[in-house]
C-alpha cells in the first residue's frame, strides 16, 4: 500500500485532507477527501475505446450519500439506498457542470465518476467537497483532463464572508453560493442571497476563488507523486478534413452569416433556413462523399453557422432575432387563468412560456425531506415540468428528469425569502410550472410566473421577483465581447456564458452561472450583472401592468387557516387518547387540525373551506383548553349515575360531581327518577377542592327555590 495524502489548512484552522493509494485501486483513479469527520470516496473510470458515432462527451457523474455514514438506516420497505434524491441529484449536477468543459473536446469514450459520503458530520456539507474529490480522482488518474478545478461554498454571516460554513450557520447567512473554478477561471457559481448587491455577490466569487487556487494546487502536488497520472491515456480523436471544412466555409459561410442578419423571430422558421443552405451544399456532393462524410459536414457546418452568428454579434452587434444586445423579448402575462386553483399565472416571454398553479395546504402537507444528512421537513415547493412537446418534440413523459430536478432547484431558492413565515404565512405553499414552449430560460419565466401565482392566490409575498438569462459572446484572441440580454436556446448553445439572475427591486434574490470561456475578467462580470439588472427591473414593470402587489385576501375556494396557542399541557387533552378527541373534532367540524408543540406551548393550526366549521372547531378546542371558574354557570352533559349523585362533564374532558343532594331542593331518593345518561343540565361550579382538584357542582341553586311549607 503506498497511500499518498496532502493537507490544506482553512483560514479558521480546519483541515482538508486528500488521500490516495489506499481504496478503489483498480479504478483510472479514487481519492479519499477528508475533513473533520466527513469522508467522500471519488472514483472515476474510462472505456479504453471511443463510442462510435458519439460527437459528445459521455460524461456520467453520480454522488451517492450512505446512511451508515451518520448511523442511521435507510427509510422504506427494503431498508437500503434506493433511487438518488433531489439533493444527491442537484450536487451531481453541480460538479458535472463544472468537470465537464475541460476533458477534450474530442475524447468521446464513456466516463464514469461516482462520489460517496462513506462518513459525516453533521455540521459539515458534503456539497462543498464533492467537486474537489470528483476533481482530484480525475487528477491522480490516466484520463487526459485539462483541470484541476475546485468547488467552495461562501456564506457571508454577519457581514464576513466565510468558506466551507458548517450547517447551523447558513440560516444566518444572507448569501449562500458555491463557485467552482480552475486556477485561473471561474467555471460555475450557483446559490441564494437575501437581495444583496451585484457588487457584494462579485466580491464573494474573487473571496472563494483564493481557496480554490489552494485547492488545485494541492491537487497538482498529488498528481505529481502518482505514477499513473504521469502518463495520460492515448486516444483516437475526431476524424477531420481539412480540404472539406474549407470547402463549406468558402461555401456555406456568407450564406450562413447573411442567414442570421434576416432577424428571424420564431425558432423554427430560423432553423429551416440554416437546414435549407446545409442541404443545398450537401445536394452538391456525389452521393458517394456525401455518406462518407455525413458526420464531418454535420459538425463543420455547426462549427460554420457558430462562427457566423458569433462574428455578427461581437461585430454588428446583431442577433439572430433581430434584438440589440441588452432587449428583452416581448412579455405578456395573465393571471387568475386556472378558476379552480388557489392561484394561477401564465408568463410569456418571446417563445417561453410557463402555465404555473399554486394549491395552499396545511402542515400535513409539508414535505419530508428524509437524506442522510439533511433531515426535517419544507414548507414551500416548486415543481417543474418540461415535456417535450414545449420544444416540438415527439417524447413520452417517463418520470422527472435531472434536468427538471436541477431547473426546478433555483426558482424556490429565488422566491423562498420573499414569502412570509409563521404566523404571517400559516400555509404549506406548492408551485407548479408547467413549461408550454422553451426558446431560452424556461426557469426564468418560472421564477416571473411563480411571483404572479404567489400574488394571486393572495400570499403576502415582501416583494415581487423576476429572472433574466444572460449570455455572453467573446472573441479569445482580440478580447472582444457582447452581453446578451433573455438569451435564446441557439444563443445559449452558441456562446460562451449562461448566467442566470434573479432578484427584486432592490437585490439579486439567486444566481446560477456556466461560463464556457477561459478567463473572464471580472471587468465584464461586472458589466453582465449591471445589464442583468436593469433587465430584472424592466420585467418587474412588466409584471406589474397584469398585477403589482399581492391580492389582500385569498379565493373564495381556498382553505382558510387560524391558529391558537395553548399551554403546553393542554395538547394530550385536544388529542386525547390515541387521538379520539382530535379525530371527533376533525370529523364533527369538517376541518383540518395540526398541533405543534414550540417550547412551552402548543400552536393549533385549523383549516377548513368554511369558515363556520372553523369557528366551530375553535369553540370545541377553546372549551377543552377552558380553566374552570368558581361561580361560573356551565352547560353539561351527564356523562355517568352513581347512587349519590351524577358525574357531569362541564368542559370536554373534565367532569365535576353533581351530589344527589344538589340536584334539586326537594328530597330525592333515587338520581335516575330526575336525570338520565346524556342529558343536557345547567350547573354552577361551586367549589374545586385544594387537594385533588374535585369539581363540585350544583343544578339546585340554579332553580327557584320552593316556599318554606
Amino acid at each position: 500500500m503506498n497511500a499518498i495524502t496532502k493537507e490544506l489548512k482553512l483560514n479558521d484552522g480546519r483541515i482538508i485532507s486528500i488521500e490516495t493509494g489506499k481504496l478503489a485501486k483498480q479504478a483510472n483513479g479514487a481519492v479519499v477527501v477528508k475533513m473533520g469527520s466527513t469522508m467522500l470516496l471519488a472514483t472515476v473510470v474510462t472505456k479504453k475505446e471511443a463510442n462510435q458515432g458519439v460527437d459528445y462527451l459521455p460524461l456520467s457523474v453520480d454522488y451517492k450519500e450512505k446512511y451508515a455514514a451518520v448511523g442511521r438506516f435507510p427509510g422504506g420497505f427494503f431498508k437500503r439506498e434506493a433511487r438518488p434524491s433531489d439533493y444527491e441529484i442537484l450536487i451531481c449536477r453541480l460538479v458535472d457542470r463544472a468537470l465537464r468543459p475541460l476533458f477534450p473536446k474530442d475524447y468521446h469514450a464513456d466516463i464514469v465518476v461516482q462520489i460517496a459520503l462513506i462518513s459525516a458530520d453533521k455540521e459539515i456539507m458534503p456539497d462543498s467537497l464533492a467537486a474537489l474529490a470528483a476533481s482530484a480522482a480525475i487528477s491522480v488518474s490516466d484520463i487526459p483532463f485539462n483541470g484541476p478545478i475546485s468547488e467552495v461554498r461562501v456564506a457571508r454571516i454577519n457581514g464576513e464572508f466565510i468558506i466551507n460554513p458548517n450547517f447551523s450557520d447558513i440560516p444566518n447567512a444572507d448569501l449562500d453560493i458555491i463557485v467552482a473554478a480552475t486556477m485561473d477561471n471561474i467555471m460555475m457559481v450557483e446559490g441564494e442571497m437575501k437581495e444583496v448587491a451585484e457588487s457584494d455577490l462579485i466580491e464573494a466569487i474573487k473571496f472563494a476563488h483564493e481557496t480554490i487556487k489552494e485547492q488545485c494546487q494541492i491537487q497538482i502536488e498529488l498528481a505529481s507523486e502518482v505514477e499513473k497520472s504521469k502518463v495520460k491515456l492515448e486516444y483516437q480523436g475526431d476524424e477531420s478534413d481539412q480540404d472539406l471544412c474549407d470547402a463549406i466555409r468558402s461555401s456555406s459561410y456568407d450564406k450562413l452569416y447573411e442567414a442570421s442578419r434576416k432577424c428571424i423571430n420564431i425558432k423554427s422558421e430560423r432553423k429551416d433556413a440554416i437546414d435549407a443552405i446545409k442541404q443545398e451544399y450537401i445536394e452538391s456532393l456525389d452521393e458517394e462523399v456525401r455518406e462518407e462524410k455525413a458526420v464531418l459536414i454535420e459538425n463543420y457546418f455547426h462549427d460554420i453557422h457558430k462562427d457566423a452568428v458569433r462574428n455578427m454579434a461581437i461585430d454588428e452587434k446583431i442577433r439572430l432575432d433581430g434584438r440589440k444586445p441588452d432587449e428583452i423579448r416581448p412579455i405578456w402575462s395573465e393571471v387568475d387563468y386556472l378558476p379552480a386553483a388557489h392561484g394561477s399565472a401564465i408568463f410569456t416571454r418571446g417563445e417561453t412560456q410557463s402555465l404555473t398553479s399554486l394549491t395552499l395546504g396545511s402542515k400535513n402537507d409539508l414535505q419530508i425531506i428524509d437524506g442522510a444528512i439533511i433531515e426535517g421537513k419544507a414548507g414551500f415547493i416548486l415543481h417543474y415540468n418540461f415535456p417535450g412537446f414545449s420544444t416540438g418534440e415527439a417524447k413520452p413523459i417517463r418520470g422527472t428528469s435531472r434536468r427538471e430536478v436541477g431547473h426546478g432547484n433555483l426558482a424556490p431558492r429565488a422566491l423562498k425569502n420573499v414569502i412570509p413565515n409563521d404566523p404571517e404565512n400559516p400555509y404549506t405553499i406548492r408551485l407548479v410550472s408547467d413549461i408550454l414552449e422553451s426558446n431560452g430560460s424556461s426557469s426564468m419565466a418560472t421564477v416571473c410566473a411563480g411571483t404572479l401565482a404567489l400574488m394571486d392566490a393572495g400570499v403576502q409575498i415582501h416583494k415581487p421577483v423576476s429572472g433574466i438569462a444572460m449570455g455572453l459572446i467573446m472573441d479569445n484572441e482580440t478580447r472582444k465581447y457582447t452581453i446578451l440580454s433573455d438569451i435564446l436556446g441557439d444563443e445559449d448553445h452558441l456562446g460562451d456564458m449562461d448566467f442566470k439572475v434573479t432578484g427584486t427591486r432592490d437585490g439579486i434574490t439567486a444566481c446560477q452561472m456556466d461560463i464556457k470561456v477561459d478567463g473572464l475578467p471580472y471587468e465584464i462580470l461586472a458589466d453582465a450583472l449591471e445589464q442583468a439588472r436593469n433587465g430584472r427591473i424592466h420585467i418587474l414593470d412588466e409584471m406589474a401592468k397584469t398585477i403589482d402587489k399581492p391580492n389582500a385576501d385569498y379565493k373564495a375556494h381556498a382553505p382558510r387557516i387560524i391558529t391558537l396557542t395553548v399551554a403546553k399541557e393542554f395538547i394530550g387533552a385536544i388529542i386525547g387518547p390515541g387521538g379520539k378527541i382530535i379525530q371527533e373534532i376533525q370529523a364533527e367540524t369538517n376541518t383540518t387540525i395540526n398541533i405543534e408543540e414550540v417550547g412551552e406551548f402548543g400552536i393549533v393550526d385549523i383549516m377548513s373551506n368554511d369558515l363556520e366549521s372553523i369557528e366551530a372547531a375553535k369553540t370545541w378546542i377553546k372549551n377543552i383548553t377552558a380553566v374552570p371558574e368558581i361561580g361560573e354557570v356551565y352547560n353539561g352533559t351527564v356523562k355517568n349515575i352513581t347512587s349519590f349523585g351524577a358525574f357531569v362533564e362541564i368542559i370536554p374532558g373534565k367532569d365535576g360531581l353533581l351530589h344527589i343532594s344538589e340536584i334539586e331542593w326537594r328530597r330525592i331518593n333515587d338520581v335516575n327518577d330526575v336525570l338520565k345518561t346524556g342529558d343536557k343540565i345547567e350547573v354552577k361550579l361551586i367549589d374545586i377542592d385544594k387537594k385533588t382538584g374535585k369539581l363540585k357542582l350544583s343544578r339546585k341553586v340554579l332553580l327557584p327555590r320552593p316556599d318554606k311549607q
